[in-house]
């Protein structure tokens, strides 16, 4: 394995942040509310599911007479 002296080491990470490319405000609002929308999304679809399992469970629990 080869290996670097610590200045080439700082000069391949400078190399290497040029090329980050930041998003934009846009960018970043967009994916934003993207991201609360689906979240929001996740969260009514499983309270829908956890609502529908309670309810079946009372059911069978009911006809079969346990409290």
């Amino acid at each position: 394995m080869a290996t670097t002296n610590p200045l080439q080491f700082i000069q391949q990470v400078r190399a290497e942040t040029a090329k980050i490319v930041w998003p934009t405000r846009r960018e970043v609002v967009l994916t934003s509310v993207m991201v609360f929308i689906m979240a929001s999304l996740v969260g009514i679809f499983f309270a829908l599911v956890d609502l529908a399992i309670r309810s079946g469970l009372t059911g069978v629990l009911a006809f079969f007479g346990t409290n």
